[in-house]
């Protein structure tokens, strides 16, 4: 572009940051920059004429050509007044459109040489009509936008020119610069007007929707606040009435309890999640009272609420020894638990399992643990629990729905650390519920249950801190894996020196306080209690006994009652039938003399162990061999084998070589109504064969437990304590037992021990050589 320098053309530059003028637009300028200030200066010595142009950026403190529009607007200073801030205020009538054609050289301001640039007219006719429209659409925009006063729109309309017209409307809209730019570089007047238009539509809509946004927004916030001052309102009247009652009340309670309790972070945001729900619930709604339910469980659970361990060794020593006589590996196992808690602080909590027959203290143990430790004790039963949800809990969305035993206890205990008895874990059982013995494995597992997960509660709470203790009477029972998270502590039974003193410090004491009756209302002497045990009771444990007592103290009560209230009641030895009656078992089980082909036999049963004769009659026929007594598989194979270990050893036992084609056998086990099986009679039944072929008998003090193989060879077998207690009780004076065993001598009591004489056997010639009386 060709420009003929002269001076006219010579103009100051003042940029403006966010700003853009429009010829014909009067206005005031705040200018602070000094190089814009020297601008003005320049101007107003000169003709009073600077050149209007704009910034590409806001940010840029010391614009560069490149930085500066090259359109801008040619305006006339008319007044220019100092601030005290030390800026200047001018006032500008801008002129014409103008165009940069050179910078010129100068540190002190920016001067340019310009060019003037004036609107391109075309067909008067259609810039009438889009006149007319630009106008409409900026009415409509007036009347969207309160931005801009109606007064604007009075003025606006009387202009007729229509390059005037829409730089003046592009003036007034809320644009940003490079847009407004683009009408001012717009020379054609047509062209200007239809972007003009454009952006009125453009900016039509978007009002339109800011509106409706507006409205719905306002219509939200007046819900709220209509809702929150109603509210507001029923709390005041509540108040005033003294009344909690309604959703509000209950809410505010809930509150006034989560403020009480200490709960992790996540679990009290969680309860604070369903009371704010809670409180969006209508009163009427029925998943009210479901939410209700849950925030109290959450809130009622110990989260963070615990016991303090009692960890004085001595002192819990004596209270063991206190509450139970015996259980010597126990009560041990207890007091290493105390000694480990003490030195370690925390110890993942074990899992103790109490193995024994019915009766001998295994959930009062657990109690004893307890009180040993100080904590809270919590007791249930899993016999005949056949539903997973009894351990886990229900989902919360079914009608009814409960957390499982395991939360309730916790609950029930109020401390996170409570003794938690599972009594009868061998009884449980599974069906199309689910199997509840898979459940507890979470449980029981020290490495998993500290994130115990229950349906109903939906958040993991910690059961490390819990000591469990688990009570069965038999292990085959347990499922495998459930059985290797527990460790086994096995309570065999008492001998009868045990009951004694157990009656004596525990059963007579608290039955007598039960049934009222004072230590010099009813005497007893040892002798009479031992008469009990061995003529009334027949069990490992000590409950019938407790029952024996129980009764003879009823009758003691009635016959005080009846005469006279003071009187003293003595009971001895021969008083005993008097009041329970004839005895039912006889004093000793051991046969009163040496038999032939009957040898006494021991066993082992889920209530302890037990004596059983074994009978073998020999009779005249084919070699017929009869088994009787309800025996199971193994018990028969074991007859079987005892059998052909008979007939191969027929010669050196002087028996008949062909007693097997002569002789019609049959072995029989007393008491066919009870299922016997196991892997231990056979070096009896063989005994007893032997003895009823040879017509040898048998010694009456001798029991014996063993299993045989078909060369006579004595196999190794379970349950010797119980078996020896048995033989104790049943007055026993030597026992066979498969040298294999010889170990499991220690586990017995010494008196067992004193009285009875222990053979440990490995062929079946020695076990003849201590049964057969020759």
């Amino acid at each position: 572009m060709s420009l003929n320098k002269t001076r006219e053309d010579r103009l100051p530059l003042l940029p403006l940051r966010g700003l853009l003028v429009y010829p014909s637009m009067v206005l005031h300028l705040d200018v602070g920059r000094e190089k814009s200030v020297k601008a003005l200066e320049r101007a107003m010595v000169e003709n009073n004429l600077i050149l209007l142009c704009s910034q590409s950026e806001v940010s840029i403190e010391a614009p560069t050509e490149d930085d500066i529009y090259k359109i801008g607007t040619k305006a006339k200073v008319r007044q220019m007044l100092k601030l005290p801030n030390g800026t200047i205020r001018v006032l500008v009538e801008a002129l014409n459109r103008c165009e940069i054609v050179e910078y010129i050289d100068n540190d002190e301001f920016y001067e340019v040489y310009a060019k003037d640039l004036f609107d391109v007219l075309s067909d008067n006719s259609e810039n009438n009509a889009l006149m007319r429209s630009v106008l409409k659409q900026f009415e409509n925009y007036i009347s969207l936008s309160k931005k801009v006063t109606p007064e604007t729109l009075a003025s606006v309309s009387d202009i007729n020119e229509p390059g005037r017209l829409a730089d003046v409307i592009s003036s007034h809209l809320s644009l940003k610069i490079k847009d407004k730019q683009k009408i001012l570089e717009t020379l054609d007047v047509h062209e200007r007007l239809e972007k003009v238009l454009n952006i009125l539509n453009d900016e039509r809509e978007v009002l339109e929707l800011e509106k409706q946004i507006n409205k719905r927004v306002k219509k939200q916030m007046e819900k709220t606040q209509k809702e929150y001052y109603l509210r507001e309102q029923m709390k005041a009247i509540q108040k005033e009435l003294g009344d909690k009652e309604g959703r509000a009340g209950e809410v505010e309670e809930l509150r006034a309890q989560l403020a009480k309790i200490e709960v992790p972070e996540k679990i009290k945001e969680k309860i604070e999640r369903e009371i704010e729900r809670l409180e969006k619930m209508p009163s009427t709604s029925a998943e009210g009272g479901v939410i209700r339910n849950y925030i109290d469980w959450m809130i009622a659970l110990p989260w963070s609420k615990q016991t303090e361990d009692d960890l004085d060794i001595t002192h819990a020593e004596k209270i063991l020894d206190e509450d139970h006589y015996g259980l010597e590996k126990p009560k041990e196992r207890v007091l290493e638990y105390l000694a480990v808690q003490k030195l370690v602080k925390k110890i993942k909590g074990p899992i103790l399992c109490l193995v024994g027959p019915p009766g001998v203290g295994k959930t009062s143990l657990g109690r004893s643990i307890a009180r040993t430790l100080g904590r809270e004790f919590v007791r249930i039963s899993l016999g005949g629990v056949r539903d997973e949800a009894e351990i886990r809990g229900h989902r919360r969305t079914y009608v009814g729905a409960m957390p499982g035993r395991i939360i309730q206890g916790l609950k029930n205990a109020g401390t996170n650390n409570p003794v938690f008895l599972l009594d009868e874990i061998d009884k449980m059982s599974m069906d199309f519920r689910g199997d509840p013995g898979s459940a507890l494995l979470e449980v029981l597992d020290p490495e998993q249950n500290s994130t115990f997960s229950d349906h109903f509660i939906e958040q993991p709470f910690d059961l490390s801190n819990v000591m469990f203790i688990t009570t069965a009477n038999a292990v085959h029972n347990i499922p495998r894996p459930l059985l290797d998270r527990m460790e086994m502590l096995y309570i065999s039974g008492y001998t009868e020196i045990e009951k004694l003193e157990i009656a004596k410090k525990y059963l007579l004491p608290k039955q007598r306080k039960e049934h009222g009756l004072t230590d010099d209302q009813l005497v007893v002497d040892d002798k009479m209690i031992l008469s009990i045990i061995q003529e009334y009771t027949r069990e490992a444990g000590v409950r019938n006994l407790e029952q024996q007592i129980a009764s003879l103290c009823r009758k003691v009560v009635k016959e005080v009652v009846s005469t006279d209230e003071s009187k003293q009641v003595t009971v001895s030895t021969k008083d005993v039938e008097k009041y329970l009656g004839p005895s039912k078992y006889r004093y000793s089980l051991a046969e009163k003399e040496n038999q032939i082909g009957a040898v006494t036999g021991l066993a082992w049963t889920e209530v302890g162990g037990d004596t059983l004769t074994i009978e073998v009659t020999v009779m005249p026929g084919n070699g017929k061999l009869t088994l009787t007594g309800k025996l199971g598989d193994v018990m028969k194979e074991s007859a079987q084998a005892a059998f052909s270990y008979t007939r191969s050893k027929a010669k050196e036992l002087n028996l008949e070589p062909d007693f097997h084609d002569k002789y019609d056998i049959h072995i029989h086990i007393p008491e066919g109504a009870i299922p016997k099986d196991g892997p231990s009679a056979g070096i009896t039944i063989a005994s007893a064969l032997i003895s009823a072929l040879s017509d040898v008998p048998v010694s009456k003090e001798v029991a014996m437990t063993g299993e045989i193989t078909l060369r006579g060879r004595v196999l190794p077998i379970g349950g010797l304590k119980e078996k020896a207690l048995a033989a104790h009780r049943a007055g026993i004076k030597k026992v066979l037992f498969p040298e294999e065993n010889e170990k499991d001598l220690n586990e017995l009591p010494e008196t067992v021990k004193q009285d009875i004489e222990f053979i440990p056997v490995s062929h079946m010639d020695t076990v003849l050589e201590q049964t057969l009386i020759q």
